[in-house]
């Protein structure tokens, strides 16, 4: 008797765990050592990324901003170099982040599910490709470590916040 309860419990976990997929993922950090640490964990709750602000000079990404929902994340890198500022289309989301890095972060490309490449910087260094772990997620807040240069970045995936239509 104890046996046929203890496979029932088994079996009622497992469904609930077949119900309760997992949809976060995480890629990095990429780069070099060093920097303060920084995250946007809790400007996802803004909603979802709308806009990118980097700074870049002749070898290096500087600085970085998102915009999420209609709220910016605060700046985080130094403040030498040309600051490019691209908006993303309504409904459109980030699902892949490449770039490449030597010591400092030197190159971010960020491709979107509408098929436009983002693409910052310099094209020198160690290569990185970043996508989700899971279908149907895309890039919800980035992390790292920052000084005066973008010393390492990480990227954190999720679904699309279903609350922030007009986003």
């Amino acid at each position: 008797m104890l046996t046929i309860a203890l496979l029932a419990l088994l079996c009622a976990s497992a469904s609930a765990n077949a119900i309760q997929a997992r949809s976060s993922s995480y890629n990095g950090e990429y780069g070099g050592g060093g920097g303060q640490r920084f995250s946007h964990s809790g400007n996802q709750l803004e909603g979802p990324i709308t806009a990118l602000r980097v700074r870049v000079n002749r070898y290096y990404i500087v600085g970085l901003q998102v915009r999420y929902g209609k709220v910016w994340s605060d700046y985080v890198g130094g403040k030498q170099g040309d600051l490019e500022e691209i908006f993303l289309h309504p409904g459109e989301s980030v699902i892949q982040v490449s770039g490449k890095y030597k010591n400092y972060l030197r190159k971010l490309v960020f491709v979107t599910d509408k098929g436009r490449y983002l693409p910052f910087g310099k094209d020198t260094g160690t290569s990185f490709n970043a996508v989700p772990l899971h279908p149907n997620t895309v890039l919800r807040f980035i992390s790292g470590r920052a000084g005066s240069l973008i010393n390492a970045i990480g990227l954190h995936w999720d679904v699309y916040p279903s609350h922030c239509s007009s986003c």
